[in-house]
């Protein structure tokens, strides 16, 4: 078997980078990756069910994160809810998107788009 290559799937949207990223501490339910992307976001970001089902399914087809059937007597959870967490291949796209996300914000302070006011020591956007 081919090992796959993560740059193949990115960009990843930011909402599927922050599925990945609530993932990362271990396997959890549906709610709850809603409520930890919530929270990794300070509340600026929150995803309806379907927008995270959506992302959960082709996360699945991408098998960046597998599912764990309900009342899997392993992972002792619950019959009535579906867990997911993250593969191996799944942890390292989410490492690439990282990476290129660093890469990015790299590139913007070189072009100068964050400016230090000299009123406080806030960053704030320049002009463009």
């Amino acid at each position: 078997m081919t090992k796959r290559d993560p740059q193949e799937l990115l960009p990843l949207t930011p909402a599927m980078f922050y599925v990945l990223v609530a993932l990362a501490d271990g396997d959890t339910h549906g709610y709850q990756i809603l409520k930890d992307v919530e929270q990794l976001t300070s509340g600026t970001v929150r995803l309806s069910t379907g927008t995270l089902y959506g992302i959960i399914k082709r996360l699945l087809n991408d098998g960046l994160i597998r599912e764990f059937g309900r009342g899997d007597p392993e992972k002792k959870i619950d019959e009535r809810r579906r867990s997911y967490e993250l593969t191996a291949f799944g942890r390292s796209v989410a490492r690439a998107e990282a990476v290129r996300l660093e890469q990015t914000l790299a590139i913007a302070k070189r072009k100068m788009l964050f400016k230090r006011s000299s009123r406080d020591r806030s960053v704030r956007f320049g002009t463009v």
